[in-house]
Protein backbone atom coordinates (compact mmCIF):
# COMPACT_ATOMS: atom_id res chain seq x y z
CA UNK A 1 0.00 0.00 0.00
CA UNK A 2 1.32 3.43 -0.89
CA UNK A 3 1.46 5.95 1.89
CA UNK A 4 2.23 9.64 2.03
CA UNK A 5 3.16 11.88 4.96
CA UNK A 6 2.17 15.51 4.57
CA UNK A 7 3.63 17.93 7.07
CA UNK A 8 0.97 20.62 7.09
CA UNK A 9 1.44 24.10 8.48
CA UNK A 10 -0.22 27.48 8.41
CA UNK A 11 -1.26 30.29 10.69
CA UNK A 12 -4.08 29.75 13.15
CA UNK A 13 -7.50 29.89 11.54
CA UNK A 14 -6.50 29.06 7.95
CA UNK A 15 -8.44 25.78 7.94
CA UNK A 16 -5.81 23.06 8.31
CA UNK A 17 -8.05 20.73 10.30
CA UNK A 18 -10.99 21.34 7.97
CA UNK A 19 -8.83 20.43 4.96
CA UNK A 20 -7.67 17.27 6.73
CA UNK A 21 -11.33 16.39 7.34
CA UNK A 22 -12.05 16.93 3.63
CA UNK A 23 -9.24 14.50 2.82
CA UNK A 24 -11.08 11.81 4.81
CA UNK A 25 -13.76 11.89 2.12
CA UNK A 26 -11.35 10.30 -0.34
CA UNK A 27 -8.45 8.80 1.63
CA UNK A 28 -7.89 6.94 4.88
CA UNK A 29 -6.28 9.69 6.97
CA UNK A 30 -4.39 10.08 10.23
CA UNK A 31 -4.20 13.71 11.41
CA UNK A 32 -1.75 14.40 14.25
CA UNK A 33 -0.09 17.44 15.75
CA UNK A 34 3.27 17.85 17.44
CA UNK A 35 1.60 20.01 20.08
CA UNK A 36 -0.82 17.28 21.26
CA UNK A 37 1.29 15.90 24.14
CA UNK A 38 2.11 19.47 25.20
CA UNK A 39 -1.59 20.38 25.29
CA UNK A 40 -2.26 17.36 27.49
CA UNK A 41 0.40 18.51 29.97
CA UNK A 42 -0.91 22.08 29.83
CA UNK A 43 -4.50 20.92 30.52
CA UNK A 44 -3.33 19.01 33.58
CA UNK A 45 -1.88 22.28 34.85
CA UNK A 46 -4.67 24.78 34.30
CA UNK A 47 -4.81 25.55 30.57
CA UNK A 48 -8.45 25.40 29.43
CA UNK A 49 -7.99 25.21 25.66
CA UNK A 50 -7.85 28.92 24.95
CA UNK A 51 -6.31 29.98 21.64
CA UNK A 52 -5.46 33.56 22.53
CA UNK A 53 -1.98 35.07 22.21
CA UNK A 54 -1.07 34.37 25.85
CA UNK A 55 -2.06 30.69 25.55
CA UNK A 56 -0.31 30.26 22.21
CA UNK A 57 2.90 31.66 23.70
CA UNK A 58 2.54 29.42 26.75
CA UNK A 59 2.14 26.32 24.57
CA UNK A 60 5.01 27.33 22.26
CA UNK A 61 7.31 27.97 25.22
CA UNK A 62 6.31 24.72 26.92
CA UNK A 63 6.86 22.82 23.70
CA UNK A 64 10.34 24.30 23.37
CA UNK A 65 11.17 23.21 26.93
CA UNK A 66 10.19 19.64 26.07
CA UNK A 67 12.05 19.75 22.75
CA UNK A 68 15.20 20.67 24.64
CA UNK A 69 14.60 18.25 27.52
CA UNK A 70 13.56 15.01 25.81
CA UNK A 71 12.19 15.79 22.34
CA UNK A 72 8.67 14.81 23.47
CA UNK A 73 6.93 16.27 20.38
CA UNK A 74 9.21 14.28 18.05
CA UNK A 75 8.77 11.12 20.11
CA UNK A 76 4.99 11.52 19.85
CA UNK A 77 5.14 12.06 16.08
CA UNK A 78 7.40 9.03 15.65
CA UNK A 79 4.94 6.86 17.61
CA UNK A 80 2.10 8.13 15.44
CA UNK A 81 4.14 7.52 12.30
CA UNK A 82 4.90 3.94 13.38
CA UNK A 83 1.17 3.29 13.92
CA UNK A 84 0.48 4.88 10.54
CA UNK A 85 3.03 2.57 8.91
CA UNK A 86 1.42 -0.49 10.50
CA UNK A 87 -2.15 0.61 9.79
CA UNK A 88 -4.33 1.04 6.74
CA UNK A 89 -4.24 4.84 6.45
CA UNK A 90 -2.94 6.25 3.19
CA UNK A 91 -2.14 9.80 4.29
CA UNK A 92 -0.71 11.05 7.55
CA UNK A 93 -1.02 14.78 8.15
CA UNK A 94 1.54 15.94 10.71
CA UNK A 95 0.96 19.46 11.98
CA UNK A 96 4.29 21.00 12.96
CA UNK A 97 4.97 24.73 13.33
CA UNK A 98 8.72 25.19 13.59
CA UNK A 99 11.03 24.75 10.60
CA UNK A 100 13.74 22.93 12.55
CA UNK A 101 11.13 20.54 13.96
CA UNK A 102 9.73 19.93 10.46
CA UNK A 103 13.21 19.01 9.24
CA UNK A 104 13.86 16.80 12.26
CA UNK A 105 10.67 14.80 11.69
CA UNK A 106 11.26 14.58 7.92
CA UNK A 107 14.60 12.89 8.57
CA UNK A 108 12.82 10.08 10.47
CA UNK A 109 10.21 9.35 7.79
CA UNK A 110 10.88 6.53 5.33
CA UNK A 111 7.76 6.90 3.17
CA UNK A 112 7.30 9.78 0.73
CA UNK A 113 7.03 12.97 2.79
CA UNK A 114 6.19 16.50 1.66
CA UNK A 115 5.53 19.84 3.30
CA UNK A 116 2.39 21.89 2.71
CA UNK A 117 1.70 25.48 3.70
CA UNK A 118 -1.95 26.47 3.95
CA UNK A 119 -2.70 30.17 3.83
CA UNK A 120 -5.69 32.41 3.56
CA UNK A 121 -5.90 35.97 2.37
CA UNK A 122 -6.62 37.94 5.52
CA UNK A 123 -6.83 41.66 5.97
CA UNK A 124 -5.37 41.42 9.46
CA UNK A 125 -2.45 39.01 9.88
CA UNK A 126 -2.18 38.42 13.62
CA UNK A 127 1.12 38.56 15.41
CA UNK A 128 0.91 35.99 18.19
CA UNK A 129 4.08 37.00 20.02
CA UNK A 130 5.87 33.66 19.72
CA UNK A 131 8.29 32.34 17.11
CA UNK A 132 6.34 29.12 16.53
CA UNK A 133 3.26 30.94 15.20
CA UNK A 134 4.90 34.08 13.86
CA UNK A 135 7.53 32.34 11.70
CA UNK A 136 5.28 29.84 9.89
CA UNK A 137 5.92 31.54 6.54
CA UNK A 138 9.71 31.49 6.86
CA UNK A 139 10.07 27.83 5.84
CA UNK A 140 10.40 26.70 2.20
CA UNK A 141 7.49 24.31 1.58
CA UNK A 142 7.06 21.77 -1.20
CA UNK A 143 3.44 22.80 -1.81
CA UNK A 144 1.20 25.75 -1.01
CA UNK A 145 -2.59 25.72 -0.84
CA UNK A 146 -4.43 29.05 -0.84
CA UNK A 147 -7.58 28.36 1.18
CA UNK A 148 -9.78 31.29 0.14
CA UNK A 149 -12.79 29.49 -1.30
CA UNK A 150 -16.15 28.89 0.36
CA UNK A 151 -16.43 25.62 2.28
CA UNK A 152 -18.47 24.08 -0.52
CA UNK A 153 -15.93 25.03 -3.20
CA UNK A 154 -12.88 24.33 -1.04
CA UNK A 155 -13.68 20.66 -0.48
CA UNK A 156 -13.59 19.67 -4.15
CA UNK A 157 -10.71 22.02 -4.89
CA UNK A 158 -8.58 20.68 -2.06
CA UNK A 159 -9.35 17.04 -2.90
CA UNK A 160 -8.24 17.68 -6.49
CA UNK A 161 -5.07 19.39 -5.21
CA UNK A 162 -4.42 16.52 -2.78
CA UNK A 163 -4.96 13.90 -5.50
CA UNK A 164 -2.33 15.67 -7.63
CA UNK A 165 0.16 15.56 -4.74
CA UNK A 166 -0.62 11.93 -3.89
CA UNK A 167 -0.19 10.80 -7.50
CA UNK A 168 2.99 12.79 -8.00
CA UNK A 169 4.64 11.68 -4.76
CA UNK A 170 3.56 8.03 -4.69
CA UNK A 171 3.23 7.30 -8.40
CA UNK A 172 -0.32 5.98 -7.87
CA UNK A 173 -3.15 7.17 -10.09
Amino acid sequence: MNKLVIIINGNGGVGKDTLCEFAQGKYRVRNVSAITPIKEIARQNGWNGEKDAKSRKFLADLKQVFVEYNDLPLQYLQEQYQSFQEGTEEIMFAQIREGEEIDKFKRTVETPCVTLLVSRQQEDHPCWGNASDDNVGDYIYDYHYQNDKSLEEAEGDFLEFLEMIFEKETGIR
